[in-house]
């Protein structure tokens, strides 16, 4: 497998009707749960559907593309396939790349930092147009997009009122915001909505979802289920996700026990490192602890940590196993196209003797790795 690595709003309906490329007429229906209109109703995505126009065109609706958005919803006209695409995610050239479309992404953000070998591929044929608030318009319109892969953090864009005084079209990708794990590659529909590839999209996702639920279906029954410690210091303070975030949600479906059990809102909460550390010296296995690739650089960032027994029992595993030349870490740009991958990693971290020959992609052993 090649490598294929984010204003609380008033209670109105916001509905941005965008001049766009879009990508089809509507078409025959492709969702067995879809209504009179609906092509396609994801059923792990929260965020997005596809509808049918009056006029017959198909339209993706997005819904709160934005952590704290509360009753957003943007429509995006398809009335044409996008062939040239500026991607400000890392994901999103991921899904791209899992579509067999790498070739129509004509400019990234932060392009050190993706790991796709099809995109390094392409040499200059793809352009950095910058991120966050160092970015290239003069860039961007010399690409001449038919769209502009968007996402939002804490509320629209920066660069969205830009694009549109350009005329250049964009849409939202929320795809982060998603929980579940299959969630969030359900997003692979949307983007085949945008590319013309509907049917070739909802058929990938269908064989990845296969793929993670029959795992599912046998190991978080498992018995034998380890206790399981996520996350790394940051100062003073430790950030443990909720019982419902994504990667509680891999651990449960891993078989593992998600060792933190008393946060069952829907953010991380940020406990003390005393509590931490009792936390890790129960537990079984510790992963995604921060940055560090190595036994000696986790020493160096929790040398209180030590004698817990994940680091004792040499059970201590990091996600960052694949890097891009920047440093970025792929697990969070192919690893979200490719939860069924992500899943068999942690199966084999946590239950070792089982999936017989499998070599984990994304996930490493610190211990003992220096």
């Amino acid at each position: 497998m090649t490598k294929t690595g984010m204003a609380r709003m008033s209670a109105m309906l916001i509905s941005i009707m965008l001049s766009a490329v879009a990508i089809s007429s509507c078409g025959r229906k492709e969702s067995q749960t879809a209504g009179a209109n609906e092509i396609y109703k994801p059923e792990y995505a929260g965020g997005f559907e596809i509808v049918c126009g009056d006029d017959s065109v198909a339209t993706l609706i997005i819904k709160n593309p934005w952590q704290g958005a509360d009753s957003v919803t943007m429509s995006y006209r398809v009335e044409k396939p996008a062939e040239r695409i500026v991607a400000m995610s890392s994901t999103f050239t991921a899904m791209l790349e899992g579509l067999g479309a790498t070739d129509r992404i004509v400019g990234v953000s932060g392009l050190g930092f993706i790991s796709s070998d099809a995109l390094w591929s392409r040499g200059d044929k793809v352009a950095d147009v910058g991120y966050d608030s160092n970015i290239d318009f003069e860039k961007i319109v010399m690409l001449n997009p038919d769209v502009v892969l968007l996402y939002g953090v804490n509320g629209p864009n920066v660069i969205e009122a830009k694009l549109k005084e350009l005329g250049i079209p964009y849409v939202y990708i929320g795809d982060y915001l998603e929980e579940s794990p299959l969630g969030k590659t359900e997003w692979v529909a949307a983007i085949g909505e945008i590319i013309g590839k509907r049917e070739e999209a909802i058929a990938l996702f269908d064989s990845i979802a296969g793929r993670y639920n029959a795992l599912k279906s046998h190991y978080s029954s498992i018995a034998d289920k380890p206790g399981v410690m996520v996350n790394a210091p940051y100062g003073d303070s430790w950030w443990m996700p909720s019982t419902s975030n994504y990667m509680s949600q891999l651990i449960a479906d891993a078989g593992g026990d998600y060792i933190y059990k008393e946060n069952t809102g829907n953010r991380s909460k940020n406990i003390d490192i005393e509590e931490a550390y009792m936390l890790a010296a129960e537990a079984d296995v510790w992963i995604n602890p921060g940055q560090v690739s190595s036994e000696t650089q986790l020493k160096a960032l929790a040398p209180r940590f030590t004698d817990t027994k994940p680091f004792v029992n040499g059970r201590v595993y990091n996600n960052n196993r694949r890097s891009s030349p920047g440093g970025g870490n792929d697990f969070y740009e192919s690893g979200v196209m490719h939860p069924d991958v992500v899943l068999q990693d942690l199966i084999k971290v946590f239950h070792p003797d089982s999936l017989d020959g499998y070599e984990t992609v994304y996930y490493q052993c610190l211990m003992h790795n220096s």
